[in-house]
């Protein structure tokens, strides 16, 4: 647990702790938050701080900005980590807390990682929340609909902060290398396209920018350079990772933008998203099995090749392996996006689950049943059961496979597109013949 404000080790200190900003003015992005007029701009500089959650991907600024809002609230400021602390130093924050306020002074408790405090834990804050004894700001890189207890959620304001672009890291990264807290005294410099290639690898996140500069800089330095040079960087972020957190937020906003992209037929943007998810580090069998999803969800009998292309791509991935198997993937994700799309036998077979879900259990009509021994067929048993290959078309004209009380249900709607189309005219045909056949099963068919 960090108690104080703008507490610091003494030793050696990383460059992102050093070039921390400790004013609104130093601050970068979230613009759409604390530009003129924005409403946490408001809230800062009224010096009336509420409680809150900031909600964004690491290395966004969540704990400086808290600490920022701390001083100038003129609040203590106590930190804790869901991570690291437990209900003995949730104890211990309250009752450091409390002596703040029995001094007239406020504390802001900042709990970062919240999502990873169980019920009770986060429960535990409202007494204080509630009472004022402090002012709550939780930071969590999961969506806090899902992960925040509504009772915590009900008393905190949500702000969500984005990822910081390309050009501000660039930005951050050369005033980085010219500032006092940074390499001045090295004089130290950078190659424009070399600020750019770590702003780019470091995906968004301003911590791994200045981590990556600090390790470019040692590199440079130790070989007697002073220019950080674009081969340096290449060194250094070559084997760097983009922001993916299997299981979290971003993971599934990236494979709903793959899986939308495949129904919007943008092959391109569904080969994006895929490659986007296995440069972060998606095992390619996850997305060989959502592929397979899509392919019955979304393009289902408008093109059933679908289907198999999906599995095969799936298998042909389990016998190559990586990197060959994935353009397999690649491939057959292009096809799906390409083909013509249905979610028609989806779409019945939800409605038919919603039916049994909802209805009795409703008999099998006695034509139906099957009759193995005699006294099954003196019970009538299969009785009247007209065996479709011995009729025209080989189609029983009139009969009905559903229980009596639902015979006026449909449920499959082809589309008119690809296969489909041949299924839909096959099917109105056959309801044609339906409807001038002398022979209907129940009494009240139409």
């Amino acid at each position: 647990m960090q108690s104080g404000l703008f507490q610091e080790s003494s030793g050696y200190e990383p460059l992102a702790s050093r070039l921390r900003p400790t004013r609104l003015e130093e601050y970068r992005g979230q613009e759409h938050l604390l530009g003129a007029d924005k409403p946490l701009r408001k809230v800062i500089e009224s010096g009336v701080l509420h409680s809150m959650i900031f909600w964004g991907p690491p290395g966004v600024g969540k704990t400086t900005l808290a600490k920022i809002l701390a001083s100038y609230a003129d609040a203590a400021f106590i930190s804790i980590s869901a991570v690291m602390d437990g209900v003995k130093e949730i104890r211990a924050a309250v009752a450091e807390a409390q002596q703040y306020r029995a001094s007239g002074r406020k504390t802001l408790l900042f709990v970062d990682e919240v999502h990873r405090f169980n019920k009770a834990q986060q429960d535990g804050f409202l007494p204080f929340v509630e009472d004022g004894t402090v002012i709550f700001i939780g930071a969590t890189t999961e969506n806090p609909s899902f992960e925040l207890n509504g009772a915590l959620l009900s008393r905190a304001r949500v702000y969500k902060l984005r990822a910081l672009t390309s050009e501000s890291l660039q930005n951050l990264v050369e005033d980085a290398v010219v500032s006092p807290n940074g390499y001045q005294r090295e004089n130290l410099t950078i190659e424009p396209l070399a600020a750019r290639q770590l702003a780019i690898a470091a995906d968004g996140d301003a911590r791994r920018a200045l981590n990556l500069l600090e390790m470019a800089a040692d590199l440079s330095m130790s070989d007697a350079q002073t220019c950080i040079s674009e081969k340096t960087v290449a060194e250094i972020g070559q084997d760097s990772l983009r922001r993916f957190d299997k299981g979290g937020d971003l993971f599934y906003e990236q494979i709903s933008a793959l899986h939308k992209s495949v129904r919007g037929s943008s092959v391109d943007g569904a080969l994006y998203w895929f490659v986007r998810m296995i440069d972060g580090g998606c095992d390619p069998l996850y997305v060989a099995r959502r592929v397979v999803r899509m392919a019955s969800e979304d393009i289902g009998n408008a093109d059933p090749r679908a289907l198999q292309l999906a599995l095969n791509a799936w298998d042909t991935y389990e016998r190559l392996g990586s990197p060959e198997g994935e353009l397999t993937i690649a491939q057959a994700i292009a096809y799906l996006a390409a083909a013509p799309k249905s979610n028609a036998v989806y779409s019945a077979y939800n409605r038919i689950r919603e039916q049994v879900r909802t209805s009795p259990s409703f008999d099998v009509p006695m034509h139906l049943r099957n009759a193995p021994t005699n006294l099954m067929k003196d019970e009538g048993y299969g009785g009247e059961y007209r065996y479709a290959h011995d009729e025209p078309e080989a189609y029983a004209a009139g009969e009905c496979y559903l229980p009596e009380e639902i015979q006026h249900l449909q449920f499959y709607e082809p589309v008119d597109r690809g296969l489909e189309s041949k299924i839909n005219q096959k099917l109105q045909h056959l309801r044609t013949l339906d409807k001038q056949s002398a022979l209907k099963r129940y009494k009240n068919t139409n």
